[in-house]
């Protein structure tokens, strides 16, 4: 078991390659001349930010010792992987879509596992200026305005300063807030709407992209998110931290299960998420 100590150490590790890694990030999109975007093996879009940003973040974390899973890094067989005690679990760049199209919906997810479990999580919003901050029975938290820099060195101290709790909010929408992801959308997703139309009521449904939708739901900004394509470990695990330390929580879609990590195959099944005070 990671000591508090220790934990705190790790925290501020991981808060720090973030934050580095979104000043890449910012720099890449205000520069937009050549993203030089290829297609990787699963038919997903990789631009030079996700390389740029999976760079800083190894280098970052170099120190710690502890292997990273991450989603630009090399193929890591499962016979390698499976009995790591400790690993970080790395999204360098979630949103690479709507990081193309120009619309700031993108996001660097960086997520402690120890014993395939989230410890720790941060989940950093570059273009918002905004960072979310989760520890196992921590709480979750949102620190804003945290500026891209490329040095960035936050103590722990400094990093608990000024940030605000989740939930922001105690009070349930009146009409519940739906969120449903902005390029990834599927004919079941807008059945599983309309189900919950017809025994609910009334809905307000909005796109966002990326893994701030997680962040909403913490925030009470949204109530419920529901996926039905893939996704893989390193797209939840930081989120689904985050808004579990907020109160609320992440089940598989076909039977209500908690997701399990570092699996043999890393695709997630098709799920839902329920802010605190979701009524639905």
């Amino acid at each position: 078991m990671i000591s508090d100590e220790v934990r705190k150490y790790l925290l501020a590790s991981i808060f720090n390659a973030a934050v580095r890694a979104g000043a890449a990030v910012m720099e890449i999109y205000e520069n937009r001349e050549d993203y030089d975007i290829s297609i990787k093996d699963d038919k997903t879009p990789i631009t030079v930010a996700d390389r740029t940003a999976h760079r800083i973040i190894k280098e970052a974390l170099g120190p710690t010792r502890i292997p990273i899973l991450s989603e630009e890094g090399r193929e890591m067989r499962y016979e390698e992987r499976c009995n790591w005690e400790l690993f970080w679990l790395v999204d360098p760049l979630d949103g690479t879509v709507e990081f193309i199209r120009g619309n700031n919906e993108f996001t660097i997810n960086i997520a402690l596992m120890e014993n395939n479990v989230c410890q720790a999580a941060v989940i950093y919003v570059p273009y918002l200026r905004k960072i979310y901050v989760a520890g196992r029975g921590w709480g979750a938290y949102v620190k804003e305005p945290v500026m891209p820099d490329p040095a960035a060195a936050f103590t722990y101290d400094r990093i608990v300063n000024g940030w605000r709790r989740l939930p922001l909010s105690d009070r349930r929408h009146a009409v519940p807030r739906v969120a449903v992801s902005r390029s990834h959308q599927t004919p079941e997703t807008f059945a599983h709407i309309d189900a919950l139309r017809e025994r609910c009521g009334a809905l307000e449904v909005f796109e966002q992209g990326s893994s701030y939708k997680f962040c909403l739901l913490a925030e009470g900004t949204a109530d419920y998110y529901v996926r039905t394509s893939d996704t893989y470990e390193w797209d939840t695990a930081a989120g689904e931290l985050i808004l579990a330390e907020a109160g609320g929580s992440t089940r598989t879609l076909a039977d209500g299960a908690v997701f399990r990590y570092n699996k043999e195959d890393l695709r997630n099944p098709w799920f839902v998420c329920r802010s605190k005070y979701c009524a639905l």
